[in-house]
């Protein structure tokens, strides 16, 4: 039958004045585009172009955002709420963004190579069951605890308070806060076989490799085994009830053989026996379709739905961790930064008065046992520094403690203290292995980690107790050089001045111990 009377056939099949497909819109693109997926309302189109920029329009095409994540950017996929979108690059990493601004939420280095597809997909029973109030996960930290606390940021950005993150932290928290979502999967395949899994897109909770799998094909109308040699992942599909996942590989699938006494060698030019022999038989190259059970997802999800959400939580707290300390040493820095500024004169107004052999160290406690003000440090208190200078010091040290003060109780300590919490839960959890066998946590690296987590927790209580003394310390330095300057200005530069046992301890320790 020609092409053209099976043409002519099918339309007199069809409806009269039916169109099966209509074109909405005809709009042009800079670039080509490489691979486009719908959010599942179908009214969000996320494109990535042969540039690697990503584009997001409506279905209206009015462009929401675009933005480059300045690597190759390998496959694409969104989460079943529609909220995120998650991106494969071609260095092995899957970054999270807020579909609302595009925004990074998470990046998750779950690969070494480039994650050729992904698939997220919900569990629609959880959804039934949720609706019957049949399976609910309470988080139950929010009991004991306030809020989690936010990374904190510099003050003077944005709105200026420094315990008030942006936009892209309010949203990783949200990401990060898996109690009230669905139960959630995300799959990933790279080229060199691997399948990673991964709860609500952030928590891994395993990996496997194609290659590696032992595969039985009915088709061959035999029992044998097959493996796939030098399989590479190029899609992956997980069912709605989580329990099985659909991969499409390309390789060579062949027979899986191995004599029980003889040990086979791989080499670059192929796999070989002690004699020399191939071990597979019946090889067959090309595009393969392989079914995997995964049903323990279904089995074991409210186990690792609390898993999930414990470790995903700790994880965000330990960047909380993180971030206070670094913006701590930051603002440390500072501060000591405009304390040098000023103090480090002195040194020079010795060198040029002829000692060499005499140090800033030495000046301050001359004046402070009572000896005679030397030319250098009365040029130094009097002109150089100065009462308005000294104010400037003391005000940028001060305001640093105080800051430092802030970030401790109202970020470092309530993440410690959260963690601490978080990881007694996973102890109990960690009972599963001696249950399950080979699912769970392991008891002695969660033991493990509770330990740290209180050392963890000492170690914070006694930071704040060290800068509470170093600050007390370093006002009382500043008190005591305000009243000498306010003593020299008008006396002449012999002035002595009485010793204090307790203003020179205080020199001393700034001076020597040297915390700053």
């Amino acid at each position: 039958m020609e092409e053209d009377e099976v043409v002519e056939m099918e339309s007199e099949m069809a409806p009269r004045g039916t169109l099966h497909f209509q074109l909405q819109f005809d709009k042009p693109i800079p670039s080509q585009v490489k691979m486009a997926e719908w959010n599942p309302e179908k009214d969000l189109l996320a494109m990535v172009m042969e540039d690697n920029k990503i584009l997001l329009h409506r279905f209206n095409w009015q462009r929401l955002w675009s933005f480059s994540p300045g690597k190759g950017i390998t496959s694409l996929c969104w989460r079943p709420d529609g909220k995120a979108l998650a991106l494969g690059l071609d260095d092995g990493t899957i970054s999270l963004h807020d579909v609302e601004n595009g925004k990074l939420l998470r990046v998750v280095k779950t690969h070494s190579v480039a994650v050729i597809c992904l698939n997220w997909e919900e569990d629609a029973h959880t959804k039934i069951q949720h609706e019957k109030n049949l399976y609910i996960y309470e988080d139950r930290t929010i009991r004991f605890f306030p809020n989690s606390p936010r990374i904190p940021r510099m003050p003077g950005l944005g709105s200026g308070d420094s315990g008030l993150t942006d936009d892209s932290e309010i949203s990783f928290q949200e990401l990060s806060d898996c109690s009230y979502q669905q139960f959630n999967v995300l799959c990933s395949g790279d080229k060199d076989g691997w399948i990673c899994f991964s709860v609500f897109g952030i928590f891994q909770m395993g990996k496997i490799n194609i290659r590696n799998v032992p595969i039985s094909t009915p088709a061959f109308g035999d029992n044998r085994t097959y493996r796939l040699h030098n399989a590479s992942i190029q899609k992956v599909a997980l069912s709605k009830t989580l329990s099985q996942l659909i991969v499409l590989c390309t390789g060579e699938i062949v027979e899986d053989i191995i004599p029980p006494h003889d040990k086979y060698v791989f080499k670059d030019s192929g796999s070989v026996g002690p004699d020399g022999s191939s071990p597979y038989f019946g090889s067959s190259t090309g595009l393969h379709c392989v079914l995997l059970n995964t049903s323990v997802f279904l089995n074991r999800k409210n186990e690792l739905h609390q898993v999930a959400q414990q470790a995903s939580n700790i994880d965000h707290l330990i960047e909380v961790i993180r971030e206070s300390i670094l913006l701590m040493s930051k603002q440390w820095a500072s501060a000591m930064n405009s304390y040098n500024e000023k103090f480090s004169l002195l040194s020079s107004l010795i060198i040029s008065h002829g000692g060499l052999d005499w140090t800033p160290q030495d000046e301050f406690l001359s004046l402070l046992f009572g000896a005679r003000t030397s030319p250098p440090l009365h040029q130094f208190l009097v002109n150089s520094l100065g009462e308005a200078g000294l104010k400037r010091v003391s005000k940028a040290v001060n305001g640093a403690g105080k800051e430092l003060h802030v970030i401790i109780h109202e970020h470092l300590q309530p993440a410690v203290e959260t963690i601490g919490f978080r990881v007694g839960e996973l102890r109990g959890l960690s009972r599963w292995r001696a249950r399950f066998q080979s699912i769970g946590l392991d008891e002695r690296l969660v033991e493990n980690a509770t330990e740290k987590t209180g050392m963890l927790l000492v170690q914070v209580e006694r930071f704040a107790r060290v800068l509470a003394v170093v600050i007390h310390l370093f006002q009382n330095f500043f008190n005591w050089v305000s009243k000498c300057i306010k003593i020299l200005l008008p006396e002449p530069t012999d002035q002595i001045q009485q010793p204090n046992r307790f203003i020179m301890h205080t020199f001393v320790y700034c001076w020597f111990v040297r915390l700053c």
